[in-house]
């Protein structure tokens, strides 16, 4: 989407909290995040001006120059890193993510302890299974739950992305949230711009949405990490 400016970004966020309405959610409980992976600052900033005030990156680096750009200097940006987490990139994230939405195994949250003591956390769970995905997963999610408080973390909830296929979805959604309430963990980040309805029907408390807020990524963006 060529020119993002917050007007134009208006029309899609007030899209995207249509359908949720749609699907039967709120959308004042419902945070909506705009993923602004393979997008430049001025992304952040049309997003940030259309009321969204929370902003998703996958990669260590594309965050960490974002933030640095003279465009974002003054912005209130609530980062959420969305990415599977490297222990070497943490320290240079640390200063900037209000939330670490990947965190699938207790080495990494010990090092976002480390260096961002008390953070905001969810852990991820792989909700499909399979070679090379990333989550912990379903039988291990309370364990880690349960470790990461014993390193001072502040586990707000259960992130996922599910299968393609809402078919499929819908019941690993389904079971997230079931996951999350067993746990007593009120925030469940899933739904993206594809399944989104499907989430917000089986209790999202979060989306991550991108494509269905800017479009599809500029041709050739390389995503750093």
């Amino acid at each position: 989407m060529a020119g993002l400016t917050s007007a134009s970004i208006a029309g899609a966020v007030a899209s995207v909290r249509r359908r949720i309405v749609d699907a039967g959610g709120d959308p004042s409980r419902i945070t909506v995040v705009a993923v602004t992976k393979g997008f430049g600052p001025d992304a952040v900033s049309a997003a940030v001006g259309a009321g969204l005030v929370a902003c998703g990156e996958n990669y260590a680096q594309e965050l960490v120059t974002k933030a640095a750009d003279g465009a974002l200097r003054g912005v209130d940006v609530r980062w959420h890193f969305l990415g599977r987490i490297q222990r070497n990139k943490v320290r240079s994230l640390a200063p900037l993510v209000q939330l670490w939405q990947g965190v699938d195994r207790l080495d990494a949250g010990r090092e976002v302890a480390r260096r961002a003591p008390g953070a905001g956390v969810l852990v991820q769970v792989d909700l499909a299974g399979g070679e090379g995905r990333n989550g912990c997963g379903w039988d291990d999610a309370p364990g880690l739950v349960a470790a990461l408080r014993g390193e001072g973390l502040d586990v707000r909830g259960l992130m996922g992305v599910a299968s393609p296929d809402p078919a499929a979805a819908r019941p690993q959604f389904r079971r997230l949230r079931r996951l999350a309430d067993e746990l007593a963990l009120a925030e469940i980040s899933m739904g993206m711009s594809d399944d989104l309805e499907v989430a917000v029907e089986e209790g999202a408390t979060m989306v991550r949405i991108g494509r269905g807020l800017f479009g599809a990524r500029p041709d050739g963006a390389q995503a750093r990490r």
